[in-house]
């Protein structure tokens, strides 16, 4: 719980405090709960979950407590968030890419592809840097699904900076990215900083952003049609089929039984959009 990063634009350690981190034990108790009770999909918050551990009595950072919870029978998958870079390591790479409950999938707010912007959030990162963290993930974990937030319009943002955050995402390629258009929130120091970007630049800037970034999500989730993949069915819409999410968390909309729901299931991808993936139930 909490956080001690005080990025110039968040509000959260002001409101949330210092970080705390649950002792491993209490963790793992909870998990065999859940996984007991039929749990199969769990996921681990933590407004920086790389920083578990941090200044405790005991000796257990993130990567290890994953790799304690990926030891405990059952079939199931752990799933985190959210992970901040200047924390992230190859340790942590290296305990996903080895434990298979653990979900082939990193959130990984990246919020400016300029690195005298990610200095002004106060992020303590360089574009060089977390560029440098993608190579080593895809190294270890070739399929990895990479999503990330991005702030469009922070205060003193120039065109050129924006135009180093289009550049960021072209190289890595996100998944799919959570876009925001930047508004300050009180009481933190970035709604004292200068300004002078029009907001309609600002609004234009982010439009560009969004429907470059749709069309490399698109892209990226054709390579799916044609391929068979292990979900677990978590529901059914209103247009009848059955809604699942991939390892990597993305959503697949099935024709299947309503009885699968619950269920693993190997779902044949047989189109794809944005936003989602379509297919029917594999049977045997």
């Amino acid at each position: 719980y909490g956080c001690n990063n005080f990025c110039t634009y968040c509000i959260v350690p002001y409101v949330r405090g210092r970080e705390r981190s649950r002792r491993p034990e209490a963790v793992r108790a909870e998990l065999e709960e859940l996984v007991r009770q039929g749990y199969k999909d769990i996921t681990l918050l933590g407004q920086n979950v790389n920083s578990y551990g941090r200044g405790c009595d005991f000796d257990c950072d993130f990567a290890d407590l994953l790799r304690m919870l990926s030891q405990v029978p059952g079939d199931f998958v752990l799933r985190f968030m959210t992970s901040h870079p200047k924390d992230a390591s190859e340790k942590l790479f290296a305990t996903m890419a080895e434990c298979d409950k653990v979900a082939k999938h990193l959130h990984l707010p990246f919020q400016s592809g300029s690195s005298r912007v990610l200095q002004a959030m106060h992020r303590g990162y360089t574009r060089e840097h977390y560029l440098s963290l993608v190579d080593e993930l895809r190294a270890r974990i070739p399929e990895i699904v990479l999503t990330s937030d991005v702030i469009v319009g922070f205060p003193g943002e120039t065109q050129e900076e924006f135009e180093q955050t289009m550049s960021l995402i072209e190289t890595v390629r996100y998944d799919a990215l959570f876009t925001f258009l930047f508004s300050p929130r009180r009481g933190t120091p970035a709604e004292r900083m200068p300004d002078p970007m029009p907001k309609e630049q600002k609004s234009a800037n982010f439009q560009r952003l969004l429907q470059r970034q749709n069309e490399i999500s698109w892209e990226k989730h054709q390579r799916y049609v044609g391929g068979i993949y292990r979900c677990l069915v978590d529901g059914q819409g209103t247009d009848g089929r059955l809604t699942a999410r991939t390892d990597g968390g993305r959503l697949v909309h099935l024709a299947g039984d309503p009885g699968c729901i619950g269920t693993w299931q190997n779902a044949r991808i047989t189109e794809a959009s944005t936003w989602a993936l379509f297919g029917d139930v594999v049977e045997g």
